[in-house]
C-alpha cells in the first residue's frame, strides 16, 4: 500500500482518487480552493466535475499543501496545464530528494514551449517525474469502465512501480520509456479534437471527422518525431488512440468547446459555456511555434490557430485545407518503388 497525494481536485485528479483508493491505496485529495474542500468533505462527491462517483468516507481531503506533499510515496499532479508551473513551484520546498510525481494533464506551456513534465523537472528538480496519459476520459474511469493508459518514465524501476500502484482489472497499464512523445500526443490531441468539433459545429459528417483525425495524427507525428519523439508512440494509446476517443466524444471538452466555435461562438464564449479548461486553447498557438521551430506543416493545426486567434471564419478554414496544393499522402512512398 503506497501513501498517495492527487494535487488537483477536478474530474481527473477525483476519478484517479476514487481509482488509487480502490486499489488500496492511502489517498489524499489537495485543492486550492477551501470551498472545493469543504464540498468534497460534506458530500464525498464532486457535484460539479464529476457526478455520480462517490468518494470514501475516510478519504483525506485538504487545501493544506505542505501537509499534502510532505512523506508521500507518490504525488498526482493533476492541475489544469495553465496552472502547472505555478503548483509545482509552491510544491517544491516540500519534495524531497527522489520523490515520484505523476503528472497527469496535458497540455504545452505557450511562452517556453516546454511539456508539462519539463516544467515539473524545470521547477523541482529534486523529484522523480513520470507521465500518465491516454484514451481516458475522466466520467468513464470514475465509472469503472474499462480503460488502457500508459506511464511514461525515463527509467524502467520507476515506470514498473507506478503500473502496479495504478493497474486493477478495468484500468489497464502499459509503460514506455518515450515520455515526450506520450506528452506530445497528448497536447497536440487537443489542438486536433477542437478542429474535429469545429466540423461538427459546421454540420459536416463523419468523412470529414475521419479525415481530421487521420491527417491530425500525421500533423502530430510529424511534429513529434522532429522534437524528438518515436514513431511508435504515436501509433499507440497516446497518440492515435487518445486522439480518436478526444475527438469523437462529448465527454471532451474540446470538441464540445469547438461545436460552438463551428456554431458561431467566440473562443472566449465557447470557454465560458464548457465551464472547464479547454486544454487545446492553451496548447494551440505553443504547437504552432513549435512547427516552426521546427520547419514542419501542421495545416490543420494552423487552421485551428487562425479560427482561434485571428477571427477567421470556421468555414473559410476548412474551404482552404480542402483546396491546399495537391500531394502524396505519404511522402516515403514513391511511385518507381513499385515498378516490377
Amino acid at each position: 500500500m503506497a501513501d498517495i497525494s492527487v494535487i488537483g481536485a477536478g474530474s481527473w485528479g477525483t476519478a484517479l482518487a476514487a481509482l488509487l483508493y480502490k486499489n488500496g491505496h492511502r489517498v489524499t485529495v489537495w485543492s486550492i480552493l477551501q470551498e472545493e474542500i469543504d464540498m468534497l468533505e460534506k458530500e464525498h462527491e464532486h457535484k460539479d466535475k464529476l457526478p455520480g462517483v462517490k468518494l470514501p468516507e475516510d478519504m483525506v481531503f485538504t487545501a493544506d499543501l505542505k501537509g499534502a506533499v510532505k512523506g508521500k510515496d507518490i504525488l498526482v499532479l493533476a492541475v489544469p496545464s495553465p496552472f502547472t508551473r505555478s503548483t509545482a513551484n509552491r510544491m517544491k520546498e516540500y519534495v524531497a530528494e527522489g520523490q515520484i510525481i505523476v503528472n497527469v494533464a496535458k497540455g504545452i506551456e505557450e511562452k517556453s514551449l516546454l511539456t508539462l513534465s519539463q516544467i515539473v523537472e524545470e521547477e523541482i528538480p529534486q523529484a522523480k517525474v513520470a507521465v500518465l496519459s491516454g484514451p481516458s476520459h475522466a466520467e468513464e474511469v470514475g465509472r469503472g469502465l474499462p480503460t488502457t493508459i500508459v506511464v511514461g518514465a525515463k527509467d524502467k524501476e520507476t515506470a514498473e512501480y507506478l503500473q502496479n500502484i495504478f493497474m486493477n482489472e478495468v484500468f489497464r497499464v502499459y509503460i514506455s520509456p518515450d515520455v515526450l512523445g506520450i506528452e506530445l500526443g497528448g497536447a497536440l490531441k487537443n489542438v486536433v479534437a477542437l478542429a474535429a468539433g469545429i466540423a461538427d459545429g459546421l454540420g459536416y459528417g463523419d468523412n470529414t471527422k475521419a479525415a481530421l483525425i487521420t491527417r491530425g495524427i500525421t500533423e502530430i507525428a510529424r511534429l513529434g518525431i522532429a522534437m524528438g519523439g518515436h514513431f511508435e508512440t504515436f501509433c499507440g494509446l497516446t497518440g492515435i488512440g487518445d486522439l480518436i476517443v478526444t475527438c469523437a466524444s462529448m465527454h471532451s471538452r474540446n470538441r464540445r468547446a469547438g461545436i460552438l466555435i463551428g456554431k458561431g461562438y467566440s473562443m472566449e464564449e465557447a470557454m465560458k459555456e464548457v465551464k472547464m479548461v479547454v486544454e487545446g486553447v492553451y496548447s494551440a498557438k505553443a504547437a504552432l511555434a513549435l512547427a516552426q521551430k521546427y520547419q514542419v506543416q501542421i495545416p490543420i493545426i494552423e487552421q485551428v490557430n487562425a479560427v482561434l486567434f485571428d477571427g477567421k471564419e470556421a468555414g473559410a478554414a476548412v474551404k482552404e485545407l480542402m483546396i491546399r496544393d495537391k500531394k502524396l499522402e505519404n511522402s516515403d512512398l514513391a511511385f518507381d518503388q513499385f515498378i516490377s
